[in-house]
């Protein structure tokens, strides 16, 4: 009688090892599907929260950095007395760029070069207060009178640099096609934002070749995307029958959208007044290219290209109506994204199994 509850457990305990064993892998499974989960939600929250992010201020201010409270737009004789020019970073058509300094910390004065071109200087600006949002480049102040303008800081430059940063070993952990691809989206992100703007449907008109749509962006710190000049911004009005016309200038090559191009052939000289206007959709025609670039050539990136080969060939429709609009585009990148993340925490789940 003695032996027979030590013989019972002896009989069954082969039998309970693997059921707890197996007990335990499923505890995990879900514990990592669980997590997965958890990621995912936060990251489809991150992306569909807002465009004007609860963390800005009321029109007219800002604030950055630790600073809780939000300041006024710096007015023409704060920015004469506080600012201080440190060296001109940048110049292009419209603008001279010179770092500087406010209160110890750098920001980024503009100012205008060529006085004409102020008509298109004071719509940046015009642009630059309206849009305030995630998406675009924070403004601390202005001063129309002297056409100069203050904004944030950030030290990373624009996107021409993004390949030259990501070899730098502080950031070449970012070097993955998972962060690539977010910043992918960033920049989906903002193209949305632009079409469907507080103030209408609004077109990224200096975007003649990739290297000049990569210098109208700014790479964030923590690694985010920042629309940063706003000066050639034209509205689309369908319902008004209004269209536009981004320059005056033929425009010519494979990047720029089929209805930028002059449509009637090398035989009929180029005359603005002829030219046909067109809509947004010439910026979706663009995102395949600038899509590519942020991809780059890291392991796993020519998957990711493969998953979105169907979205990429929309975008390059030679009807723009036939093209998806920049929110199916941006629905298609998420899902993409939240594939390849699923996909690269199974295998882990499987061997556990």
């Amino acid at each position: 009688m003695e032996k027979k509850p030590h013989f019972v457990r002896r009989e069954f305990l082969p039998r309970e090892v693997p059921s707890i064993s197996l007990a335990l892998l499923l505890a995990a499974v879900l514990l990592l599907n669980a997590l997965l989960y958890l990621y995912l939600n936060k990251f489809s929250s991150s992306l569909g929260r807002v465009e004007t992010d609860s963390g800005l201020c009321p029109f007219g201010h800002f604030k950055f950095g630790a600073v809780k409270n939000c300041s006024p737009w710096l007015s023409c004789e704060a920015i004469n007395r506080e600012v201080r020019k440190l060296k001109c970073v940048g110049e292009g058509a419209v603008k001279k760029v010179f770092l500087s300094e406010w209160k110890e910390k750098k920001v980024v004065l503009s100012q205008l070069t060529n006085s004409e071109l102020k008509e298109d200087f004071l719509h940046g600006l015009k642009m630059l207060k309206a849009l305030q949002s995630k998406h675009v480049v924070r403004l601390l102040g202005y001063c129309e009178q002297q056409f100069t303008i203050l904004t944030e800081y950030h030290p990373l430059g624009s996107l021409r640099g993004l390949n030259e940063t990501l070899h730098i070993p502080k950031y070449k952990g970012m070097n993955t096609w998972h962060r690539r691809l977010m910043l992918a989206i960033d920049y989906v992100s903002v193209i949305r934002y632009l079409h469907s703007s507080p103030l209408g449907t609004l077109v990224m008109c200096d975007s003649n070749d990739l290297d000049k749509v990569l210098s109208q962006y700014l790479l964030t710190s923590d690694f985010h995307v920042l629309v940063n000049d706003l000066d050639a911004l034209p509205l689309v009005n369908r319902s008004a029958g209004r269209l536009v016309k981004c320059g005056h200038r033929e425009l010519q090559g494979e990047f720029v959208a089929p209805e930028q191009r002059w449509p009637y052939g090398e035989d009929v000289p180029f005359e603005d007044d002829l030219m046909p206007p067109y809509d947004e959709k010439t910026d979706i025609w663009k995102i395949p290219d600038v899509s590519n670039f942020f991809l780059g050539h890291v392991e796993g990136s020519d998957i990711v290209r493969l998953h979105l080969f169907d979205i990429h060939a929309a975008c390059k429709k030679k009807d723009p109506a036939e093209r998806p609009s920049a929110q199916e585009v941006l629905d298609t990148y998420r899902k993409v994204l939240t594939l390849l993340i699923r996909e690269a925490a199974m295998p882990g789940t499987r061997e556990m199994l």
